[in-house]
């Protein structure tokens, strides 16, 4: 049977650093928190996972087999994995993927297939037949020596590394490979905090948007004040997504600086969160801060417009867990918030990478 993406053993990235020290037990450096959060708002991919890669694709190296021919899967790797080509999308929902199907991509599914590699044509014996089934690192090394590129080459150079899609490989598993199958399959994949792909998508990545944005009303988990995966907002969380707005709209040239996105992003969220809240004085009055990300020159070109604006509370190291949607009554590290006083303007504990909130002038 197919094997499902397996993790690194360790993480890279501002972000994935920043959760290793923490569940290690080391010290954090406040810039290392703030860098990590900020890697999380602006949509960086979490490096905790097979599927986020680097790396260049030498086709000297591997033949891909000819598109849609059955494959030397024997009975176990299935022949949805064996026949699997190009566009092709899986889903399953076994955590070993031994239920993997091939479905309409039109229809959910967590993986769509960007290219197939045959190892049977690798150089040397490293991967001939009776060879030992290759470690989680191995898979990893091959994942980053030849998926990337595949991706980029499969969405014509677009591919968005910063956006929701991250690059994931599936091997045949010990037992395929124990059958004679030595295809590994590259693709595109959602996935949550922990490296599974269990984010669901619907329509082909060359045809939807690749930003990282959430939908309105959504809530991000939050773990030793990190941010995690979506969840029903009546659940500790690090910030709630109160709209999402397209930069497209209004730049509608080359890429704009960050300067320039900041400047038109604190306007649109400002009049996003009062709209959200039902009035003005509503965030200043819960203590939350307004920020929001930024797109970068390597994203802008993929054809990624569009950006989140999010209200959350800042705490001394990280974000402090929030319960219950802002629309409503909130408590922020268990307790309710306590409003400033009326006679003076009093601005939240700024994000890692916020703009401090516009507070209406009162009338």
């Amino acid at each position: 049977m197919p094997s499902a993406p397996r993790q690194k053993p360790e993480r890279s990235g501002p972000f994935g650093k920043l959760r290793d020290k923490i569940e290690h037990g080391d010290p954090v450096s406040a810039q290392m928190v703030r860098w990590g959060l900020l890697a999380f708002a602006v949509g960086t991919t979490i490096a905790a996972v097979i599927m986020l890669v680097t790396g260049g694709f030498d086709t000297g190296k591997v033949t891909a087999h000819n598109p849609g021919a059955p494959q030397p899967t024997g009975a176990v790797a299935g022949e949805a994995f064996g026949t699997a080509k190009q566009g092709d999308c899986l889903n399953w929902s076994k955590a070993n993927a031994s239920d993997l199907t091939k479905v309409d991509c039109s229809g959910k599914h967590l993986f769509e297939v960007t290219e197939d590699i045959d190892l049977s044509k690798y150089p040397g014996r490293e991967f001939a037949s009776g060879s030992r089934f290759p470690d989680s690192l191995r898979f990893s090394e091959l994942r980053d020596e030849h998926c990337v590129s595949a991706a980029q080459s499969y969405l014509g150079g677009k591919f968005d590394p910063r956006g929701k899609f991250v690059v994931g490989l599936i091997n045949p598993g010990e037992a395929g490979w124990k059958a004679g199958e030595r295809t590994l399959r590259c693709g595109l994949q959602v996935t949550g905090s922990g490296g599974t792909a269990t984010q669901q998508v619907s329509g082909s990545v060359r045809e939807v948007n690749q930003s990282k944005v959430f939908d309105t009303g959504m809530c991000i988990g939050i773990s030793r004040n990190l941010p995690t995966d979506p969840v029903d907002c009546a659940q500790p969380h690090a910030f709630e997504i109160v709209s999402t707005a397209d930069l497209g709209t209004h730049f509608t040239g080359g890429p704009p600086s960050k300067d320039e996105q900041d400047k038109w992003m604190e306007e649109q969220c400002a009049q996003a969160s009062t709209d959200y809240l039902g009035s003005g004085d509503a965030l200043r009055n819960k203590t939350l801060t307004l920020f929001w990300d930024y797109l970068d020159t390597r994203s802008w070109l993929a054809g990624s417009r569009s950006l989140n604006c999010m209200i959350g509370k800042g705490a001394q190291e990280g974000f402090a867990p929030i319960s219950g949607s802002a629309r409503g009554e909130i408590l922020i590290d268990g307790q309710a918030p306590v409003p400033p006083p009326n006679n003076g303007r009093s601005t939240p504990q700024p994000l890692p990478g916020a703009v401090p909130p516009v507070i209406p002038t009162p009338r």
